[in-house]
């Protein structure tokens, strides 16, 4: 028998919106590299996840179609949602995750799941050359987090109508870039889009992980620490967002579209 593949749209609870994932739960550990890249790269998705069980907790990793990353919060999604929908978890049990940034869980509240990842907040810094133009917008303020620029910008409309040049994007020394701004509805705080052409993902549909840094951006300067995040993509996908000292919540829902096997 092959390798049973389950795609899973994260962030929507309506199929072919949010942001898709592959997930590839195996019996045992995977030591190919090179293997697990290959069916990322066939996938051909912004994140294909690996998980197996060791003892009470999953290694978790996760690859664009071109390169392995640290963070990844809509295929996090996609993996807790398949591990309790298959039974391979007790719904009413928590999810520990073993990964390149350390232990990260998931817990179901309701129809949504909850991960608890780390806050990246991102410091002031002065916008890199190129980075203004190639996005043809006028930063307000411009900061760095752990692996992304943060660009902020004066509306929601400048964010929807961004058309970036990727390759210049794809030279800045970072894993993507981040627009956003306030929201412009009374559903959501925050708007933003996330361009990541460096690792292969010239627009990531909705980013878990790039909210870890846009939750302590807005909540510091909307003074709240609960809100609720639209990414602006083709997709569009929501993601709430709690604040919990160094640490984040990032909740959404998550709906499987098919399921395969890999030859």
């Amino acid at each position: 028998m092959g390798q049973k593949i389950v795609q899973v749209d994260a962030f929507t609870d309506t199929p072919f919106r949010g942001n898709p994932a592959a997930v590839c739960i195996m019996s045992a550990p995977c030591a190919d590299d090179a293997w697990m890249q290959a069916v990322a790269a066939e996938m051909n998705l912004s994140e294909t996840a690996f998980g197996w069980a060791v003892g009470d907790v999953f290694s978790l990793r996760w690859f664009t179609p071109i390169v392995e990353i640290d963070l990844c919060g809509h295929a996090t999604v996609a993996t807790a949602h398949v591990l309790w929908q298959d039974g391979l978890v007790p719904p009413t049990e928590t999810i520990r995750f073993q990964t390149r940034s350390g232990l990260l869980t998931a817990e179901r509240r309701g129809e949504l799941v909850e991960l608890d990842f780390p806050a990246t907040p991102p410091a002031p810094v002065e916008p890199p050359e190129g980075l203004e133009q190639a996005l043809g917008v006028e930063a307000l303020w411009t900061g760095r987090s752990r692996s992304d620029y943060l660009v902020e910008v004066e509306s929601a409309d400048t964010v929807r109508q961004l058309r970036p040049d990727f390759g210049v994007l794809a030279r800045l020394p970072v894993r993507g870039v981040m627009v956003t701004s306030r929201a412009d509805s009374d559903r959501f705080d925050f708007v933003s889009r996330f361009f990541a052409p460096a690792v292969g993902v010239p627009e990531d549909p909705v980013t878990g992980s790039a909210h870890c840094a846009l939750a302590p951006f807005w909540g510091e300067r909307l003074n709240k620490t609960e809100m609720v995040g639209y990414q602006a993509s083709a997709r569009g996908g929501v993601v709430g967002v709690g604040l919990a000292g160094d640490r984040v919540k990032l909740r959404g829902a998550a709906v499987t579209v098919f399921r395969g096997e890999l030859a």
